[in-house]
C-alpha cells in the first residue's frame, strides 16, 4: 500500500508545505540518499494547539497530537522536495524538542506522536528510528514542539 493511501486510511491529509519566512532556509536538504529535515512546527489543523508550554498550556495528549501534526508538516516538505512519500525508504533519526513547563519529564511521550505516525506509515522495519526527545525552556513562536529528522530515500 502506498504511503499516501495509508495516510488516507488513517483519515489524515497533508497540509500545504510550510513557507519559510526567509530564503536562507528550507524544509529539507538532500545529500546523496539522505534527506535532512529542518525543525518543523505543528501544522495548523482543526483541534491542534500550536502554541504554549506542555503541562501548563497543553496537556500531554494535546502535545502528542501537536507532535503528530509536526510529522505531517515534515511529510509535506518531503513531498514538496521529492514528489511522493513512496520515495522514502526508511526513517533514520528523529529529534523532538518540547517546550515544557518546569518539572515536566515526559518529553518522550510527547514525541511519540511523530514516532507513532512514522511507524504506522512505514511499519516496524522502516518506520522504527533512532530518536532523541528533549525539553526546552522556550521554542520559537511559542510552539509546543519542533521536530527534525533524517530520512533515507530510494
Amino acid at each position: 500500500m502506498k504511503i499516501e493511501e495509508k495516510l488516507a486510511k488513517l483519515g489524515l491529509t497533508l497540509p500545504p508545505p510550510f513557507q519559510y519566512p526567509s530564503p536562507n532556509r528550507t524544509g529539507c536538504i538532500q545529500v546523496g540518499k539522505l534527506l535532512f529535515m529542518s525543525g518543523h512546527r505543528p501544522a495548523v489543523l482543526p483541534g491542534i494547539k500550536i502554541h504554549g508550554k506542555v503541562d501548563s498550556d497543553l496537556s500531554e495528549e494535546e502535545a502528542y497530537q501537536a507532535a503528530r501534526a509536526s510529522a505531517l508538516n515534515m511529510l509535506s516538505s518531503i513531498v514538496k522536495h521529492v514528489g511522493e512519500l513512496d520515495r522514502v525508504k526508511r526513517v533514520v533519526k528523529v529529534l523532538g524538542m518540547v517546550n515544557t513547563s518546569p518539572g515536566f519529564e515526559r518529553q518522550f511521550a510527547v514525541i511519540d506522536g511523530a514516532s507513532d505516525l512514522f511507524l504506522e506509515l512505514w511499519g516496524p522495519e522502516y518506520g522504527q528510528h533512532a530518536r532523541s526527545a528533549v525539553g526546552m525552556f522556550e521554542l520559537p513562536r511559542q510552539n509546543p514542539v519542533e521536530i527534525e529528522g533524517i530520512f533515507e530515500l530510494r
